[in-house]
């Protein structure tokens, strides 16, 4: 069952404009915060899997997916058009995009050539260490670890352990 866009859109403003700030669930006053946040996403987002978990300012677009037990990292940023798979754990700060800049143009400003939208996917059973960005198109697959501060620029293929600037295989999983 498809839900309204509008009411879709006013529990996104909602988390977005206070709950998100709501404090974490190992803090004493957390109260029922970290559950509001985890009921507020499930309803503004395109597919949202049982049991996810939703940390403190996590930034998320409504227009995303994510599977089953999976976990959004503090302060995480997540754009549009990205799916995440089911057991994903993420650290605080991790960036996931899916624009970029057009530049192909050398007769105009990058900023007057508009924007490419591109798919990003992360497989089940993800890790995704802290302060790692995953770069636009980028398909992560099942079973990776991507190591603490990592700039994943290419498909990374599963079982692998990757890290680095650019992300590099370190070694496959056995």
């Amino acid at each position: 069952m498809k839900k309204p866009k509008p009411l879709r859109y006013f529990f996104y403003f909602l988390y977005i404009a206070f709950i998100r700030f709501t404090p974490e669930v190992y803090r004493p006053y957390r109260l029922f915060f970290p559950w509001l946040r985890r009921l507020l996403v499930s309803i503004f987002l395109e597919k949202c899997g049982k049991k996810i978990i939703v940390k403190h300012n996590a930034d998320i677009s409504p227009h995303m997916e994510i599977g089953d037990f999976s976990e959004l990292g503090t302060r995480c940023m997540i754009q549009s058009h990205t799916k995440i798979g089911n057991n994903v754990i993420m650290g605080p700060d991790v960036k996931i995009y899916s624009r970029n800049h057009r530049f192909s143009s050398l007769e105009k400003p990058v900023q007057f050539q508009g924007k490419i939208q591109e798919y990003t996917s992360i497989g089940d059973d993800v890790w995704i260490g802290a302060n790692s960005i995953i770069l636009p198109g980028v398909v992560v697959g099942d079973h990776v670890i991507v190591g603490a501060g990592s700039i994943v620029t290419k498909d990374v293929p599963p079982y692998a352990v990757i890290g680095g600037n650019p992300a590099e295989i370190i070694k496959m999983r056995q």
